[in-house]
Order: structure tokens, then sequence, then C-alpha cells
């Protein structure tokens, strides 16, 4: 069980989300795509912690995956997606919107060579971001289309849920802040049920952050905010997670219960022809099951997080998103796993949570002036006063 969480502060619940959130896509990357059946094959039974490529040594041409190396602690563009976003919030130091992401983040993905661990070399982040996150790049940046709209027309999947952690720690022990601020940010990116599941993923890290905060209240603050096949989604498969304590004995019944609000269909690498299409019936497989996750381990960081992993499919970012808010809950976060992870990928994990919690702290203190400034206004005009 994860411990209790009262006295956990915002820098610790900044840093176990976003390290969390490393780990869990790195140890979910060199799973992604397969079924919980071909994983026990391939490793002998179940995952238990950072594991090689796939295909061993022949990862530089082994198909679906080359030339990416998966597996051995390298994290994805999940997180490499992330730390972007927080690269945007160190620069803006402010909330952020549609227009942030055309104004900082396109250019950051376009212009500055980085450490890429999936390809062992200096390069863009946008010659590794999958097709769904070039996209931005495309219309923003070629396309010059309204950031506001510039997510519709984009397949719709978690490629926006999958790096909005930092939207969530920015409006920590506030939900529906998470939730607009999130859904306005990824209107760049997503539409329909992938832009709200942005917006509930976010919902939920900030929920997580509520001191005295539990898998079950994390649940409850995304029913009250989701819409459509979204809140359906989560509903059921948190419905079905209540009944298991182990990920073993979840596994099918999770997968079972989000079958009818996934488009993409039994077979991940061979997508419905209904696959990824705007819905208001459907929703995004990763966040509902991440959220079951979280309550099959009843908020415990190595279980939640294994859980995912061990589902497989979309299992990168669906552990991404379950490290996130074990982490913000306060569940430790393996001290060898983010060591191995950080390692192995080059990256500080650590760093950008720190750049955050300042950030976070900055945005708290404008936020209280504004609302201040407001309530002398509102007062004035006839209005009650904070103290009538």
């Amino acid at each position: 069980m994860a411990p209790t969480t009262q006295e956990t502060g915002l820098g610790e619940r900044i840093t176990g989300a976003l390290v969390g959130a490393a780990v869990g896509d790195a140890l979910g990357g060199p799973v992604e795509g397969y079924s919980p059946e071909q994983i026990a094959e391939r490793h002998g039974g179940r995952v238990h912690g950072i594991v090689g490529p796939w295909h061993g040594e022949a990862w530089r041409t082994a198909r679906p995956l080359a030339p990416y190396h998966k597996g051995d602690g390298h994290v994805t563009d999940d997180t490499l997606m992330t730390h972007a976003l927080i690269r945007v919030y160190a620069r803006v130091r402010d909330h952020l919107d549609a227009h942030a992401i055309a104004e900082h983040l396109v250019p950051d993905l376009m212009t500055a060579p980085r450490w890429i661990p999936e390809l062992e070399a200096e390069a863009l982040p946008l010659h590794r971001v999958f097709l769904a996150e070039k996209w931005l790049v495309a219309r923003l940046h070629y396309g010059h289309v309204d950031p506001r709209e510039a997510g519709v027309g984009n397949i719709v999947n978690c490629g926006a849920a999958m790096y909005m952690a930092p939207v969530g720690l920015v409006n920590a022990a506030n939900p529906a802040g998470a939730y607009a601020e999130a859904l306005d940010v990824a209107g760049a990116h997503q539409s329909s049920y992938g832009r709200e599941a942005a917006g509930v993923l976010a919902a939920a890290v900030a929920a997580a952050c509520v001191p005295g905060a539990s898998p079950d209240s994390v649940v409850a603050a995304c029913l009250a905010l989701a819409k459509d096949g979204t809140r359906t989604a989560i509903e059921r498969v948190c419905e079905a997670a209540s009944r298991h304590t182990d990920f073993e004995s979840a596994l099918r019944p999770l997968r079972e219960a989000v079958a009818p609000y996934d488009t993409v269909g039994p077979d991940y690498r061979a997508p419905s022809l209904a696959a990824r299409r705007p819905s208001r019936l459907h929703a995004v497989e990763e966040l509902p099951v991440a959220l079951g996750m979280l309550v099959v381990a009843g908020g415990d960081f190595r279980h939640a997080v294994l859980g995912a992993v061990n589902y497989g499919r979309d299992c990168d970012s669906t552990a991404t998103m379950a490290g996130a808010l074990a982490g913000a809950l306060g569940s430790p976060v393996p001290g060898e796993w983010a060591k191995t992870v950080a390692e192995a990928s080059r990256l500080d994990l650590w760093q950008p949570a720190a750049v955050l919690t300042e950030v976070a702290r900055e945005v708290f203190a404008r936020d209280v002036g504004r609302r201040r400034a407001h309530e002398a206004a509102f007062a004035a005009i006839g209005g009650p006063s904070c103290s009538g």
C-alpha cells in the first residue's frame, strides 16, 4: 500500500511524479505493442523490472521497432515530450495555453538537438517523436493553423495525455484548474477524446497532490470532470479494478472493461478501420487502465507500474501515467530503477522536477495576486467582499 501523503511536500510530489513517469516509461518501452501473453512468453513470466530490447542485440534492424533501442532503461518520447513541456513552463513561468505550444514547444522540438536515448545519439526531438507529435510542427509551424484548433484532424490517441503531468503539477491540488489548462494546451495537439484524456490526466495528477489523497479520491476527481466516453470508460475500468488487489488477476478484466471504448481493437499492431477517429462514445485506452492499475495497487508505485507494463499494448504511455499518479500520491519510486534509467538514458531526471517546483510556486503566487485583485474589483462594484 502507498504511504500516507499528509506530510509529503510540493517538491517531493513533483519529483515523485516526474521521476515516476520517466521510470514507468522506460520499463514499458521494451514490451510496448505486445499482449500480456506475448510478454510472459518472451520473458519467461511477468516483467518485474528493467529488461532489454524485445529482439536482443538485433534491435537496430528488427522490425517493427528498428532503429530504436527500447529497453535497458531507455526512456521514450513520452519523457522527451514531458521534459520539453517543462522547458516551456520554465520560459513562460505562468499558466500555458495553445499559443504557448506554438511559440515555445514547437521551436524546442525543431531547433534544439538533445540526447535521444533510443537513438543513442544527439538529434532533434522532432526526429524521434511519433507522427502524432510531428503533427504539432506540421500544423503550427508549416500550416500556420490557429493553435487552439490545430489538433483537429490528428489521429485521436494518448499523444497529448502522455506528457500532460506537468500541467497537473503546476495546478497541484486544483483538479478543475488543471483540467481546464490541459484542455487549452492540448487543443494544439489533439481533438475529441484524445484532448479529453489530456485534461483528465492533468486533473488526476493535481488530485493526487491533495493532502490525504488516495486512488479512490483521484478517480472521484476524474469522474467529476471527465465527459462522454472517457468518463464511462474510467468508471467501468475502475469498477473492475476495485475487485482486484493483484495486477495478474486484473489484466484480463481491465482489458475487457475498456475494450468497448477503445477504437484500436484487439490487435494493437493492426488497428480497426474505426481506430483513432473522433467520437463522443470512445476513449483512449491508456488513461483508464493507468487509473485502474492505481486502484488495483492501492497507490503503490511498484505494483501500479508493473501492472501497466505487463498489460502490454501501449504500455509505455500507460506506465508513464501510472508512474506519475503513484509518484504524486507519495509512493516512493524504487531508487535502483530511477538510478538505472537516469544513467542509461543520460538524463538528469531530478533537474526538471526542481525547475517545475520553482515554477509552480511562482504561478501560485501570481494566481493569489490575480485572485485578490479580482476580489477587490468585485467588491468595489457592489459584490460581497471576502470578509462580508
